[in-house]
């Protein structure tokens, strides 16, 4: 597992797309200035603003480059469920690495994200609330949310890990497989919660490595109420369906 991890040997980079034009073209390049070894999977939901043109145009002129095109915008859990699976068919797959496509993940920080699954870490979490991490150009009200969002979380579901709305994750193959994607069916940013819980359930080894977020660089935001609330009810469903397994467990 350790030989050429850091260089992205094995490193699948997924990374998906609505409207990311302005940001892709540099954005694929930093990721390879980070990790040359690594492929880089766009995912693109039909973008109208020509991104999944572009993505084609860099996979034709780069082979570490691919391009997993979608009918339709479904949300980010349904563009990562179909990353992951194209990740895990192919077998030279070693590491996933889930990502934005906006640059608020530093694709510098990648080989720090590769690293501690090169000792026994099975699913690593870039988080901004911890020393080390935290946010840049983010207003008031959007830092409240997120810090609120993970509390209660944390506080509902009894999970240890300090940013459990983050995207910026390194996961071992054997890690991501065995979760089993039917079980997480989130399609906004809950998602990253849903796999994070799952993980946790089964035992996963988990390591978590402060980063620094910064606001996207162009481009507007997809956060939205209805992902907020979506958030909400997913946690909840959670914590219910772990107190209906335990009760069964007990008869």
């Amino acid at each position: 597992m350790t030989v050429g991890l850091a260089a992205g040997r094995g490193v699948v980079v997924v990374v998906p797309t609505y409207n990311e034009h302005d940001n892709l073209e540099p954005l694929t390049a930093a990721i390879l200035a980070a990790v040359p070894e690594a492929t880089v999977l766009i995912v693109d939901d039909r973008s109208p603003d020509g991104t999944g043109v572009l993505a084609d145009t860099l996979a034709a002129r780069d082979p570490r480059i691919h391009v997993l095109h979608r009918t339709a915008k479904e949300g980010l859990g349904v563009a990562y469920r179909a990353g992951f699976r194209w990740a895990l068919d192919r077998p030279t797959t070693r590491a996933v690495v889930q990502m934005d496509a906006d640059f608020s993940h530093d694709p510098a920080d990648l080989p720090r994200l590769l690293a501690p699954l090169m000792s026994d870490a099975d699913l690593v979490i870039g988080t901004r609330y911890m020393r080390g991490g935290g946010t840049v150009g983010w207003p008031l009200r959007r830092q409240l949310v997120s810090r609120a969002g993970t509390l209660f979380a944390r506080t509902v579901l009894l999970l240890p890990y300090r940013d459990l709305t983050g995207g910026f994750k390194a996961w071992r193959r054997e890690a991501l497989d065995a979760i089993r994607m039917r079980e997480a069916n989130a399609n906004g940013y809950a998602f990253q919660i849903e796999t994070t819980w799952w993980a946790h359930r089964r035992g996963t080894r988990v390591s978590q490595v402060p980063i620094i977020f910064r606001e996207r660089v162009a481009g507007t935001s997809k956060m939205t109420g209805s992902i907020v609330r979506e958030a909400l009810l997913v946690v909840v469903r959670l914590r219910a369906g772990a107190i209906v397994d335990a009760l069964r467990r007990r008869h």
